[in-house]
C-alpha cells in the first residue's frame, strides 16, 4: 500500500498479516478480495489461473459487458460477486463502490480541467480590471457528475448540468447550478435510477441540444453513462471544432468509451486547440482515500457475507442475489434456487 500512502506497519497494526509472495496468498484463501478483475489468458497475464476451485473473488469485474472473464470464472471453478452490481438500494448504501469511487472521480476531474484550462475559474476583480468566471458544462447529473458540479461551484466558476433525466434537475439547482434538458422521455430512468439508451432519433436530437452549451462552455466534465452499455456520444468532433480555443474537455466516461467522438482513453489530445482528456482512473489519483472508501464498502460486504467465520450465500437477501455473477454448484445453495 506504499504507492497508497498506506505502508506494511499500518496493516500490520490492524492485525493483518502481510506476504510478500502473491501464489502463497492465491492458495490459503477462502474469499479474494481485488479492486478490478484479474487479468486472464490472452492479457498481460493468466493471473485467473493462480485461483483455485471454490474461492470467492469479490471485485469490479464488469460482469455485464466481460463475459469472457464470466465464463473463465465458472470454468476455475470460482465464485463471483461483482460489486458494481450492488443495488441501489438505502441498506446497501454502505457497500457502493461505484458511488464512492464516482464521489473522488467527480471532484478530481474539475481539478484536471482547472489545470488544463491555464485561466481563472472564479470571477476576480482587481485594479487591474475584471476577470469574469469561466463557464463549466458538467454532462451527467451521477454521483460524479453532482460532486463535479458542487466543485466547480465552490471554485466560483459559473456552472450548469444537463441529464436527460429531469428529476435529476432538482438536484443539479439545489447545489446552485443552472439546469438544461432536452426532455427526450419521460421513461428515460431505469428502476435503478440510472439513465437508460436512447434511440437513434433521440440520441440525435439530443447532439443538436447539447451543441449550443458546448460550444459556449470554457470546460466540459462528461460523466455519462449507462451501466453495462458502451458510454453515450454527446460531443461530435464537428462540435469541437466550434469551441473556444483553449477549451477544456475532461471525458470521465472514457473508459466506457467516452462521452466524446475524439476521446482517446489516458491521454490527453489537442484538437482546434481544444484540450481532450480521456483519464483511464481518477480515484487512483488519490490512492489514499480512495482506498479508505473502498475498504469500507468491502467491510460492509464482508459483515453481510460472512456470518460465524463462514460464509453464507443467502440469495434471499436481494444484495447478494443481485451481486453473484457466477456461482460455483458445490456451494451449499437454497433448495428453491436454480443457478
Amino acid at each position: 500500500g506504499m504507492a497508497s500512502g498506506i505502508p506494511d506497519l499500518a496493516f500490520k497494526e490492524a492485525g493483518a498479516i502481510v506476504i510478500e509472495n502473491p501464489e502463497t496468498v492465491l492458495t490459503d484463501a477462502d474469499v479474494v478480495l481485488k479492486v478490478r478483475r484479474p487479468m486472464i489468458s490472452g492479457e498481460i497475464e493468466n493471473e485467473l489461473a493462480r485461483f483455485t476451485q471454490g474461492q470467492v473473488l469479490v471485485c469490479l469485474m464488469d460482469a455485464m459487458t466481460e463475459q469472457g472473464f464470466v465464463s473463465a470464472m465458472a470454468e476455475a471453478g470460482v465464485t463471483g460477486f461483482a460489486l458494481e452490481l450492488v443495488p441501489r438500494i438505502s441498506r446497501a448504501q454502505s457497500m457502493d463502490v461505484l458511488s464512492s469511487q464516482s464521489n473522488l472521480t467527480g471532484y478530481r476531474a474539475v481539478i484536471e480541467a482547472l489545470y488544463e484550462y491555464r485561466r481563472l475559474f472564479p470571477l476576480m476583480m482587481t485594479a487591474a480590471g475584471t476577470m469574469l468566471p469561466a463557464n463549466v458544462l458538467v454532462l451527467g447529473a451521477g454521483v460524479a457528475g453532482l460532486q463535479a458540479i458542487a466543485t466547480v461551484k465552490r471554485l466560483g466558476a459559473d456552472v450548469t448540468g444537463y441529464d436527460i433525466r429531469l428529476a435529476a434537475g432538482e438536484e443539479i439547482r439545489s447545489l446552485g447550478a443552472k439546469f438544461i434538458s432536452d426532455e427526450i422521455v419521460q421513461d428515460s430512468v431505469t428502476d435503478g435510477g440510472y439513465a437508460k439508451e436512447q434511440s437513434k432519433e433521440n440520441q440525435k436530437s439530443q447532439l443538436e441540444f447539447l451543441k449550443e452549451y458546448i460550444i459556449k462552455a470554457d470546460a466540459v466534465i462528461s460523466t455519462a453513462a449507462i451501466p453495462g452499455r458502451p458510454a453515450p456520444t454527446l460531443i461530435e468532433k464537428k462540435t469541437i471544432q466550434l469551441m473556444k480555443p483553449g477549451s477544456v474537455i475532461v471525458d470521465v466516461a472514457a473508459p466506457l468509451g467516452g462521452n466524446c467522438e475524439c476521446t482517446k482513453l489516458g491521454e490527453m489530445i489537442i484538437l482546434n486547440d481544444v484540450k481532450i482528456f480521456g483519464p483511464s482512473n481518477l480515484p487512483s489519483e488519490m490512492a489514499y482515500d480512495a482506498s479508505t472508501v473502498y475498504s469500507k464498502n468491502i467491510f460492509s460486504l464482508m459483515e453481510l457475507l460472512i456470518k460465524d467465520k463462514k460464509i453464507e450465500m443467502n440469495l434471499q437477501d436481494e444484495i447478494i442475489d443481485a451481486m453473484l455473477a457466477v456461482s460455483y454448484t458445490h456451494l451449499t445453495l437454497p433448495t428453491n434456487r436454480e443457478v
